[in-house]
Protein backbone atom coordinates (compact mmCIF):
# COMPACT_ATOMS: atom_id res chain seq x y z
CA UNK A 1 0.00 0.00 0.00
CA UNK A 2 3.01 2.52 1.31
CA UNK A 3 4.48 1.71 -2.34
CA UNK A 4 1.23 2.71 -4.17
CA UNK A 5 0.88 5.94 -2.40
CA UNK A 6 4.45 6.65 -3.27
CA UNK A 7 3.76 6.16 -7.18
CA UNK A 8 0.69 7.98 -6.87
CA UNK A 9 2.16 10.76 -5.26
CA UNK A 10 4.83 11.16 -7.98
CA UNK A 11 2.59 10.28 -11.08
CA UNK A 12 -0.36 13.50 -9.87
CA UNK A 13 -1.18 13.53 -14.18
CA UNK A 14 -2.44 9.60 -13.69
CA UNK A 15 -4.50 10.36 -10.21
CA UNK A 16 -6.14 13.09 -12.27
CA UNK A 17 -6.97 10.76 -15.23
CA UNK A 18 -8.32 8.36 -12.36
CA UNK A 19 -10.56 10.85 -10.85
CA UNK A 20 -11.67 12.26 -13.90
CA UNK A 21 -12.70 8.76 -15.63
CA UNK A 22 -14.85 8.19 -12.62
CA UNK A 23 -16.56 11.07 -12.46
CA UNK A 24 -17.50 10.87 -16.48
CA UNK A 25 -18.52 7.08 -15.43
CA UNK A 26 -21.15 8.20 -12.86
CA UNK A 27 -22.06 11.19 -15.05
CA UNK A 28 -22.65 8.98 -18.02
CA UNK A 29 -23.33 5.06 -18.14
CA UNK A 30 -21.85 4.88 -21.99
CA UNK A 31 -18.42 5.91 -20.61
CA UNK A 32 -16.66 2.97 -19.85
CA UNK A 33 -18.55 0.51 -22.55
CA UNK A 34 -15.60 -1.22 -24.50
CA UNK A 35 -16.73 0.48 -27.95
CA UNK A 36 -16.99 4.25 -26.34
CA UNK A 37 -12.57 2.93 -24.50
CA UNK A 38 -11.56 1.87 -28.11
CA UNK A 39 -13.38 5.01 -29.73
CA UNK A 40 -11.33 7.08 -27.45
CA UNK A 41 -8.10 5.28 -27.79
CA UNK A 42 -8.30 5.61 -31.57
CA UNK A 43 -8.79 9.29 -31.13
CA UNK A 44 -5.87 9.79 -28.89
CA UNK A 45 -3.57 7.76 -30.70
CA UNK A 46 -2.80 10.53 -33.50
CA UNK A 47 -2.39 13.22 -30.73
CA UNK A 48 -0.62 11.17 -29.07
CA UNK A 49 1.91 10.09 -31.78
CA UNK A 50 2.51 14.12 -32.58
CA UNK A 51 2.98 14.69 -28.33
CA UNK A 52 5.57 11.75 -28.38
CA UNK A 53 7.83 14.24 -30.45
CA UNK A 54 6.82 17.03 -28.86
CA UNK A 55 7.83 15.83 -25.73
CA UNK A 56 11.32 15.23 -26.74
CA UNK A 57 11.17 19.17 -28.17
CA UNK A 58 10.16 21.04 -25.18
CA UNK A 59 12.35 18.69 -22.79
CA UNK A 60 14.92 20.07 -25.26
CA UNK A 61 13.72 23.53 -24.30
CA UNK A 62 11.91 23.91 -27.70
CA UNK A 63 8.64 24.37 -28.85
CA UNK A 64 7.53 23.18 -32.01
CA UNK A 65 4.06 24.99 -33.49
CA UNK A 66 4.87 23.49 -36.67
CA UNK A 67 3.52 19.80 -36.23
CA UNK A 68 0.00 20.30 -37.42
CA UNK A 69 1.01 22.12 -40.90
CA UNK A 70 3.44 19.07 -41.22
CA UNK A 71 1.03 16.57 -40.62
CA UNK A 72 -0.85 18.30 -43.35
CA UNK A 73 1.77 18.38 -45.80
CA UNK A 74 3.18 14.86 -45.42
CA UNK A 75 -0.61 13.67 -45.34
CA UNK A 76 -1.32 15.42 -48.33
CA UNK A 77 1.97 14.25 -50.41
CA UNK A 78 1.13 10.21 -48.94
CA UNK A 79 -2.78 10.36 -50.53
CA UNK A 80 -1.49 11.68 -53.85
CA UNK A 81 0.86 8.92 -53.69
CA UNK A 82 -1.36 5.99 -52.67
CA UNK A 83 -3.88 7.71 -55.27
CA UNK A 84 -1.54 7.04 -58.09
CA UNK A 85 -1.31 3.67 -56.92
CA UNK A 86 2.18 3.69 -55.17
CA UNK A 87 2.83 0.98 -53.04
CA UNK A 88 2.40 1.64 -49.18
CA UNK A 89 5.64 0.04 -48.47
CA UNK A 90 6.74 2.95 -50.51
CA UNK A 91 4.08 5.99 -49.80
CA UNK A 92 4.57 5.42 -46.36
CA UNK A 93 8.06 5.70 -46.02
CA UNK A 94 8.47 8.65 -48.52
CA UNK A 95 5.98 10.79 -46.09
CA UNK A 96 7.44 9.58 -43.06
CA UNK A 97 11.00 11.02 -44.60
CA UNK A 98 9.51 14.16 -45.82
CA UNK A 99 8.24 14.65 -42.36
CA UNK A 100 11.72 14.38 -40.53
CA UNK A 101 13.25 16.29 -43.58
CA UNK A 102 10.94 19.04 -42.74
CA UNK A 103 11.80 18.68 -39.03
CA UNK A 104 15.45 18.80 -39.17
CA UNK A 105 15.71 22.22 -41.44
CA UNK A 106 13.13 23.69 -38.01
CA UNK A 107 16.30 22.13 -36.02
CA UNK A 108 18.79 23.58 -38.42
CA UNK A 109 17.47 27.16 -38.10
CA UNK A 110 17.30 26.64 -34.41
CA UNK A 111 20.72 25.30 -33.70
CA UNK A 112 22.61 26.94 -36.50
CA UNK A 113 20.78 29.87 -37.43
CA UNK A 114 20.33 30.50 -33.77
CA UNK A 115 16.52 32.31 -34.14
CA UNK A 116 14.50 30.91 -31.52
CA UNK A 117 11.82 27.70 -31.52
CA UNK A 118 8.71 29.67 -31.13
CA UNK A 119 9.91 31.92 -34.04
CA UNK A 120 11.61 29.73 -36.34
CA UNK A 121 8.18 26.98 -35.71
CA UNK A 122 5.98 29.72 -36.32
CA UNK A 123 7.15 30.32 -39.86
CA UNK A 124 7.40 26.57 -40.53
CA UNK A 125 3.96 26.14 -39.66
CA UNK A 126 2.76 29.33 -41.78
CA UNK A 127 4.87 28.05 -44.83
CA UNK A 128 3.35 24.63 -44.50
CA UNK A 129 -0.01 25.26 -44.42
CA UNK A 130 0.39 27.71 -47.72
CA UNK A 131 2.58 24.95 -49.26
CA UNK A 132 -0.53 21.92 -48.72
CA UNK A 133 -2.89 24.66 -49.99
CA UNK A 134 -0.62 25.19 -53.50
CA UNK A 135 -0.50 20.90 -53.66
CA UNK A 136 -3.96 20.04 -52.79
CA UNK A 137 -5.27 23.40 -54.65
CA UNK A 138 -7.43 23.39 -51.73
CA UNK A 139 -9.21 20.78 -52.21
CA UNK A 140 -9.16 17.07 -50.72
CA UNK A 141 -7.14 14.55 -52.12
CA UNK A 142 -8.45 10.78 -52.22
CA UNK A 143 -6.28 7.86 -52.07
CA UNK A 144 -8.93 6.36 -54.72
CA UNK A 145 -10.09 2.76 -55.00
CA UNK A 146 -6.96 0.37 -56.11
CA UNK A 147 -4.99 -2.03 -54.16
CA UNK A 148 -2.92 0.34 -52.03
CA UNK A 149 -5.77 2.48 -51.30
CA UNK A 150 -7.47 -0.60 -49.51
CA UNK A 151 -4.01 -1.38 -47.83
CA UNK A 152 -3.48 1.98 -47.06
CA UNK A 153 -7.28 2.10 -45.45
CA UNK A 154 -6.16 -0.78 -42.99
CA UNK A 155 -3.24 1.66 -41.10
CA UNK A 156 -6.01 4.28 -40.18
CA UNK A 157 -9.15 1.76 -39.95
CA UNK A 158 -8.13 -1.63 -39.27
CA UNK A 159 -7.83 -3.82 -36.49
CA UNK A 160 -4.85 -6.10 -35.13
CA UNK A 161 -6.05 -8.79 -32.85
CA UNK A 162 -9.11 -6.49 -31.90
CA UNK A 163 -6.93 -3.24 -30.88
CA UNK A 164 -6.95 -0.38 -33.73
CA UNK A 165 -4.15 -0.16 -35.83
CA UNK A 166 -3.71 3.66 -34.62
CA UNK A 167 -3.81 2.55 -31.06
CA UNK A 168 -1.37 -0.22 -32.05
CA UNK A 169 1.47 2.61 -33.95
CA UNK A 170 1.11 4.38 -31.00
CA UNK A 171 2.01 2.08 -28.38
CA UNK A 172 4.60 0.70 -29.93
CA UNK A 173 5.90 4.94 -30.80
CA UNK A 174 5.53 5.02 -26.95
CA UNK A 175 7.87 1.77 -26.09
CA UNK A 176 10.47 2.44 -28.53
CA UNK A 177 10.82 6.15 -28.25
CA UNK A 178 10.67 5.68 -24.20
CA UNK A 179 13.55 3.23 -24.21
CA UNK A 180 15.56 5.54 -26.70
CA UNK A 181 14.47 8.33 -24.11
CA UNK A 182 15.86 6.81 -20.79
CA UNK A 183 18.48 4.00 -21.94
CA UNK A 184 20.80 6.35 -24.52
CA UNK A 185 22.76 8.50 -24.70
CA UNK A 186 20.55 10.40 -27.20
CA UNK A 187 18.23 10.87 -24.48
CA UNK A 188 20.38 11.46 -21.85
CA UNK A 189 21.83 14.47 -23.95
CA UNK A 190 17.83 15.85 -24.78
CA UNK A 191 17.64 16.35 -20.71
CA UNK A 192 21.20 18.21 -20.86
CA UNK A 193 20.20 20.31 -23.50
CA UNK A 194 17.43 21.10 -21.86
CA UNK A 195 18.45 21.68 -18.31
CA UNK A 196 21.25 23.39 -19.05
CA UNK A 197 22.38 24.44 -23.05
CA UNK A 198 25.47 26.07 -22.32
CA UNK A 199 26.87 23.69 -19.57
CA UNK A 200 25.54 20.93 -22.03
CA UNK A 201 27.78 22.39 -25.30
CA UNK A 202 30.82 22.88 -22.51
CA UNK A 203 30.36 19.11 -21.82
CA UNK A 204 31.28 18.27 -25.51
CA UNK A 205 27.52 17.50 -26.48
CA UNK A 206 26.93 18.33 -30.21
CA UNK A 207 24.06 20.84 -29.24
CA UNK A 208 22.96 22.47 -32.92
CA UNK A 209 23.47 18.18 -33.90
CA UNK A 210 21.19 17.34 -31.02
CA UNK A 211 18.50 20.10 -32.06
CA UNK A 212 18.70 19.04 -35.54
CA UNK A 213 17.81 15.26 -34.31
CA UNK A 214 14.95 15.93 -31.73
CA UNK A 215 13.15 18.12 -34.41
CA UNK A 216 13.63 16.15 -37.41
CA UNK A 217 12.00 13.45 -34.96
CA UNK A 218 9.62 15.95 -34.27
CA UNK A 219 8.75 16.00 -37.72
CA UNK A 220 8.93 12.60 -38.39
CA UNK A 221 5.99 11.90 -35.95
CA UNK A 222 3.76 14.24 -37.13
CA UNK A 223 4.10 12.61 -40.80
CA UNK A 224 3.32 9.62 -39.19
CA UNK A 225 0.15 10.90 -37.22
CA UNK A 226 -0.86 12.50 -40.88
CA UNK A 227 -0.46 9.16 -42.22
CA UNK A 228 -2.56 7.74 -39.62
CA UNK A 229 -5.12 10.22 -40.37
CA UNK A 230 -5.31 10.34 -43.83
CA UNK A 231 -5.69 6.80 -44.33
CA UNK A 232 -8.73 6.85 -41.73
CA UNK A 233 -10.11 9.15 -43.57
CA UNK A 234 -9.29 7.97 -46.70
CA UNK A 235 -7.88 11.64 -48.15
CA UNK A 236 -5.97 14.25 -46.91
CA UNK A 237 -7.78 17.44 -46.23
CA UNK A 238 -6.01 20.97 -47.08
CA UNK A 239 -6.79 21.86 -43.35
CA UNK A 240 -5.48 18.80 -41.24
CA UNK A 241 -3.80 19.20 -38.51
CA UNK A 242 -5.48 22.60 -37.57
CA UNK A 243 -4.79 23.40 -33.68
CA UNK A 244 -3.32 19.91 -33.50
CA UNK A 245 -0.03 21.36 -31.85
CA UNK A 246 -1.99 22.73 -29.30
CA UNK A 247 -2.85 19.60 -28.09
CA UNK A 248 0.03 17.87 -28.40
CA UNK A 249 1.38 20.65 -26.13
CA UNK A 250 -0.86 20.39 -24.25
CA UNK A 251 -0.58 16.53 -23.40
CA UNK A 252 2.91 16.95 -22.67
CA UNK A 253 2.17 19.74 -20.16
CA UNK A 254 -0.41 18.37 -18.52
CA UNK A 255 1.52 15.19 -18.28
CA UNK A 256 3.94 16.92 -15.98
CA UNK A 257 6.88 18.34 -18.43
CA UNK A 258 8.00 21.30 -17.61
CA UNK A 259 8.16 24.04 -20.30
CA UNK A 260 11.19 25.35 -19.47
CA UNK A 261 12.92 22.01 -20.02
CA UNK A 262 15.12 19.06 -18.81
CA UNK A 263 12.38 17.58 -16.37
CA UNK A 264 9.68 15.12 -17.76
CA UNK A 265 8.36 11.37 -19.13
CA UNK A 266 6.93 9.93 -21.67
CA UNK A 267 4.67 8.07 -19.41
CA UNK A 268 3.52 11.63 -17.82
CA UNK A 269 2.76 12.51 -21.94
CA UNK A 270 0.71 9.53 -22.31
CA UNK A 271 -1.67 9.95 -19.76
CA UNK A 272 -1.74 13.95 -20.16
CA UNK A 273 -3.16 12.56 -24.00
CA UNK A 274 -5.40 10.09 -22.29
CA UNK A 275 -6.86 12.89 -20.16
CA UNK A 276 -7.25 15.27 -23.22
CA UNK A 277 -8.79 12.11 -24.89
CA UNK A 278 -10.96 11.87 -21.81
CA UNK A 279 -12.14 15.10 -21.55
CA UNK A 280 -13.16 15.57 -25.92
CA UNK A 281 -15.13 12.53 -25.05
CA UNK A 282 -16.87 13.24 -22.04
CA UNK A 283 -17.74 16.68 -23.38
CA UNK A 284 -19.18 15.09 -26.52
CA UNK A 285 -21.38 12.63 -24.44
CA UNK A 286 -23.03 15.59 -22.45
CA UNK A 287 -23.81 17.38 -26.05
CA UNK A 288 -21.64 20.54 -25.13
CA UNK A 289 -20.73 22.76 -28.04
CA UNK A 290 -17.35 22.44 -29.29
CA UNK A 291 -17.09 26.25 -28.84
CA UNK A 292 -17.49 25.34 -24.86
CA UNK A 293 -15.34 22.39 -25.09
CA UNK A 294 -12.13 24.88 -26.47
CA UNK A 295 -12.63 27.03 -23.47
CA UNK A 296 -12.38 23.86 -20.92
CA UNK A 297 -9.27 22.20 -23.04
CA UNK A 298 -7.72 25.93 -22.52
CA UNK A 299 -8.18 25.82 -18.57
CA UNK A 300 -6.80 22.62 -18.21
CA UNK A 301 -3.77 23.87 -20.12
CA UNK A 302 -3.52 26.86 -18.02
CA UNK A 303 -3.96 24.93 -14.35
CA UNK A 304 -1.22 22.79 -15.90
CA UNK A 305 1.25 25.57 -16.80
CA UNK A 306 0.37 27.17 -13.71
CA UNK A 307 1.03 23.99 -11.50
CA UNK A 308 4.43 24.00 -13.59
CA UNK A 309 5.28 27.79 -12.54
CA UNK A 310 4.72 27.04 -8.80
CA UNK A 311 6.93 23.58 -8.70
CA UNK A 312 9.72 25.65 -10.96
CA UNK A 313 9.56 28.51 -8.09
Amino acid sequence: MTTLIRFLSRNKPLVGLIVLMAAVAVMSPSFLTVDNLLNILRQTSINAVIAVGMTYVILSGGIDLSVGSVLAFCGAVCAWLVAGDLSIWLAIPLSLLLGAGLGAVNGIVIGTGGVQPFVATLVAMTMLRGATLVFTDGRPITTGTGAAADAFWSVGGGYLLGIPVPVVVAAVVFAVCGLVLTRTRFGRYTYAVGGNEVVARLSGIRVNLEKTTIYALSGLLAALAGVILTARLESAQPTAGAGYELDAIAAVVVGGTSLSGGKGTLFGTLVGALIIGVLNNALNLMDVSSYYQMIAKGAVILLAVLADSRKSS
